[in-house]
C-alpha cells in the first residue's frame, strides 16, 4: 500500500471571486499566490514558503450557483477501486475519475450522509508531510457528521483510519468528539455528530495554522470575513476560531497561542 493512502494531500477553494480570495487568504494565513500556468484553466496555487498548500479556482462551467467552499483531497493509489469501496460502504460518486495532465487523477465523492471530499492519485512520491501545527499548513481536519458511528464505519472501512482520543462533549449537548489517525499515525482530525438544531449539512472543515490567533482573527474581520465562533481553547492547548470568508466559504484557524 502506498505510504500516503488515506491521507489528506490537497485542499481546494471553489470561489466566485478568485482575486478577492487570493488577497484575503494571503493576508489571513500568509500564503503567497502564483498562477499555476495550467493550460486552458485559471488556477491559482497558494504557497507556504516554497511548498504548495492549496489551489483556488472558480466553480466549473455548469456548476450553477455553487456556494463558495473548501474541498479536501484524500490520496488513493487506485481511484477506481477506492470508488468501488466508497459505494460498497454506502457513499456516493459525484464525479468519475478524470486526468489532470502532468499532475495525476482525481474524482469527487461523498460519505453516506453527503459530506463531500475528493480523491487524488499520482505516481509521484509527493513531498514529506509537514510537521503538526506548522504555520500556513492545514493542521486539522474536522467532519460534522450526519451520524458519528455510521460515518466512522464508512471512513475506517474505506481508508483504514484508526481511532485516537475520544472527547466526551455530552455536557455541552454535543456527544462524543472522536479524533482519528491515518493507519496508526498521529491524529490528523476529528469527527462528531452534527449538533441538533445546526443549520449546516454534514461537511468537512479545515483548520489553517497561524502563529497568533487574535491577530489572525483581526485580519479575518479587517478583510471582510466573519468569525462565527471563538476564540476557544481545545485539548492540547491550541486555540481555534471558526470563520467565513468574504465569499461565504467556511474555514477555521488554529494556533498554539492567542
Amino acid at each position: 500500500m502506498h505510504k500516503d493512502y488515506g491521507k489528506f494531500c490537497w485542499y481546494e477553494l471553489m470561489t466566485p471571486d478568485v482575486p478577492a480570495a487570493e488577497r484575503f487568504y494571503a493576508s489571513v494565513v500568509g500564503w503567497s499566490m502564483r498562477d499555476s500556468g495550467m493550460e486552458g484553466m485559471n488556477y491559482t496555487l497558494a504557497y507556504a514558503g516554497e511548498n504548495q498548500v492549496a489551489g483556488l479556482m472558480s466553480p466549473p462551467a455548469g456548476a450553477g450557483k455553487m456556494p463558495a467552499m473548501w474541498m479536501g483531497y484524500i490520496f488513493s493509489e487506485d481511484i477506481e477501486n477506492t470508488l468501488k469501496d466508497i459505494t460498497a460502504n454506502g457513499g456516493a460518486v459525484h464525479r468519475q475519475p478524470q486526468d489532470i495532465p502532468g499532475v495525476g487523477r482525481f474524482a469527487v465523492a461523498a460519505d453516506p450522509h453527503g459530506a463531500i471530499f475528493s480523491l487524488f492519485s499520482t505516481e509521484d512520491e509527493g513531498p514529506a508531510d509537514p510537521g503538526m501545527m506548522e504555520p500556513q499548513r492545514v493542521g486539522w481536519h474536522e467532519l460534522m457528521a450526519g451520524d458519528l458511528d455510521e460515518a466512522w464505519t464508512f471512513y475506517s472501512k474505506t481508508f483504514g483510519w484508526t481511532k485516537d482520543m475520544a472527547v466526551d462533549m455530552s455536557e455541552a449537548g454535543m456527544g462524543t468528539y472522536q479524533t482519528f489517525a491515518v493507519r496508526g499515525g498521529n491524529s490528523i482530525g476529528g469527527m462528531m455528530t452534527n449538533p441538533p438544531g445546526s443549520p449546516a449539512l454534514p461537511v468537512w472543515g479545515y483548520y489553517f495554522v497561524v502563529e497568533g490567533l487574535d491577530a489572525a482573527g483581526k485580519r479575518v474581520t479587517d478583510g471582510g470575513g466573519q468569525i462565527l465562533m471563538g476564540p476557544m481553547e481545545v485539548p492540547g492547548g491550541a486555540w481555534i476560531i471558526n470563520c467565513i470568508d468574504p465569499q461565504g466559504a467556511h474555514f477555521s484557524l488554529v494556533a498554539m497561542q492567542r
